[in-house]
């Protein structure tokens, strides 16, 4: 893959008088320069409300909102009309757990989940149980990080309605078996819901081929703005769902006592849009689509190699998740023998190196795993062989002065 560095202007600044070393992407990517200028474009150029203006400026800025919709849909192998846009991964799981929720689940039917989950998929669900008399439980993991499909198999069952899992997990960074997942719980009648936060940004996903029912993500994960995501879902099941929210824009009719809903996927998207973002977004795809989805893969891949290599040879380091870089996504959980993540990663801060430390909203994997943090470093596509290099020394020295 080229380098891309010169197009992420963040990347030039220093941290404590050091060179900034960005290993953080799973919680947010940086932006580059073609996104930036296209939502600040957008605002100079073409500000104006969609789908309700006869007049150029709105027709323009309905043009560009709907054009996103659809570079969305083709990287991930959908139709336009069943892509949805919302505020982010977790608003887009809050919705399913309610209209979803309304539309399939009874007393006594079970969701199934995985003990991975973040609590995005994890907690709208609780509360659906809560709300329907419904039962949750959680698929576990086997001792190197993986999700045990024996205990998925035993958990689900003719009662199981809908299973949320997780495609790549947001601290082991296991990359679990969709479409296998996916073809066992439509044998008992189950509906498979993917949070594709950790995913769509960085391998080549085509919901057709995961062959699951939903599929949720966030644009900030993967270069675009933040207060922007995706809903995907299967046309036939969002036409069976009531609307999340109401107001604007997702009416066809309405009389003092009654309405009706607006086509997909409009029927979805209450109020005035995020249009910037949405642009914004579109314009990440285009980036990301440029490069190659695979090249963004394989890039991934060497640099997670590196890291788990690096990490493994320190006997100091205890690493979370499988050991192959090509089981797993750009994500590498790991602690120092002793030391207290928090510690961890204001010291890396301190040679300009940004990492994640806390229990990344994974509580019940932490507890599962004996440990209440981990660090997390993360790779993008702007991350280099050489920076991997440079945080394993600083890591070394921060085992010297702590350790």
């Amino acid at each position: 893959m080229r380098n891309v560095r010169g197009d992420f202007p963040v990347l030039e600044r220093t941290v404590n008088g050091n060179a900034l070393i960005y290993l953080d992407s799973a919680a947010t990517a940086q932006k580059p320069t073609q996104v930036i200028e296209a939502i600040a474009r957008f605002y100079r150029e073409a500000n104006a409300n969609v789908h309700r203006g006869l007049y150029a400026l709105s027709v323009e800025a309905t043009e560009l909102y709907e054009n996103a919709r659809k570079r969305i849909a083709a990287l991930i192998g959908a139709r336009p009309e069943e892509v949805i846009f919302t505020r982010g991964t977790t608003e887009s799981l809050n919705l399913l757990a309610y209209s979803l929720g309304e539309a399939r689940v009874r007393e006594g039917d079970e969701i199934l989940v995985t003990v991975m989950e973040h609590h995005a998929n994890l907690i709208p669900w609780q509360e659906l149980a809560r709300r329907r008399g419904a039962v949750l439980s959680a698929v576990g993991i086997t001792p190197d990080g993986e999700l045990d499909m024996d205990d998925f198999r035993r958990k689900l069952s003719s009662r199981t309605a809908i299973v949320a899992v997780t495609h790549v997990s947001n601290v082991l960074g296991t990359i679990n078996p969709i479409p296998e997942i996916s073809r066992e719980a439509h044998r008992v009648g189950a509906l498979v819901v993917v949070d594709a936060a950790q995913s769509v940004p960085h391998l080549l996903v085509d919901v057709k081929e995961l062959g699951c029912d939903f599929l949720a993500f966030s644009g900030h994960k993967m270069l675009g703005p933040t207060g922007i995501g995706i809903l995907w879902g299967r046309r036939e099941l969002l036409e069976e769902m009531p609307p999340f929210l109401t107001g604007g824009e997702m009416i066809r009719e309405v009389w003092i006592d009654r309405a009706t809903w607006n086509d997909l996927p409009y029927k979805f998207e209450a109020g005035t849009p995020p249009i910037a973002q949405a642009v914004g977004l579109g314009a990440a795809v285009e980036y990301l689509v440029g490069l190659g989805m695979d090249e963004v893969r394989r890039h991934e891949e060497e640099l997670t190699g590196l890291l788990l290599e690096g990490l493994r040879v320190r006997d100091y380091v205890e690493v979370y998740g499988p050991h192959d870089p090509q089981k797993r996504g750009g994500v590498v959980a790991f602690n120092l023998r002793g030391i207290h993540p928090h510690d961890v990663a204001t010291l890396l801060d301190q040679e300009g190196i940004a990492i994640r430390a806390g229990h990344h909203c994974a509580q019940p994997l932490h507890r599962l795993l004996g440990i209440s943090a981990s660090c997390r470093a993360s790779v993008y596509v702007y991350n280099t062989p050489e920076e991997i290099e440079l945080f394993l020394a600083a890591l070394d020295r921060v085992w010297e002065q702590l350790g």
